[in-house]
């Protein structure tokens, strides 16, 4: 291949096992990461969260989101928790302020503010032994999902 100053890929990934699709990624960001513009379309959104610093969600051919990565996370989530515990976390639900979004046994995904995140803390500490307390970052599929509705 030659030394070009931009590449426009549509589905470069499509059709290919993991191994590949690992390849074509490494030579994406070997190509970038020497100052070729990369630009491409997919619908593998889990690569294009690994690969992708600035990203454009488009639907029904118009743009709903665009920008960094990050900047797309903070705009289109609340914010959210993940809590692991090795007992039964239904006390939860019980909580002032928070909004179970997810759960099964010990494990539950709730949104809130810091102060309210920091109170189920506290009451987990004392229920049972917690395995991981941690903000859940939301995945691009999750965005997408979110802004094309």
């Amino acid at each position: 291949m030659h030394d070009p100053e931009v590449l426009i890929l549509d589905e470069p990934f499509s059709g290919l096992d993991p191994m590949a699709v690992e390849v074509v990624a490494a030579v994406l960001q070997q190509r970038a990461a020497q100052g070729a513009s990369v630009l491409f379309s997919s619908h593998q959104l889990d690569v294009v969260e690994r690969l992708c610093d600035d990203l454009v969600i488009i639907a029904d051919g118009r743009v709903r989101a665009s920008g960094p990565r990050e900047r797309l996370r903070a705009e289109n989530s609340s914010p959210a928790w993940e809590l692991v515990t090795r007992g039964d976390a239904a006390w939860l639900r019980d909580v002032p302020g928070i909004r179970v979004r997810e759960f099964a046994g010990g494990t539950a995904v709730f949104e809130g503010d810091e102060e309210a995140a920091q109170a189920v803390l506290r009451r987990a500490v004392a229920e049972s032994t917690v395995v991981s307390f941690a903000p859940k970052v939301p995945t691009l599929t999750e965005i997408f999902q979110e802004v094309v509705r």
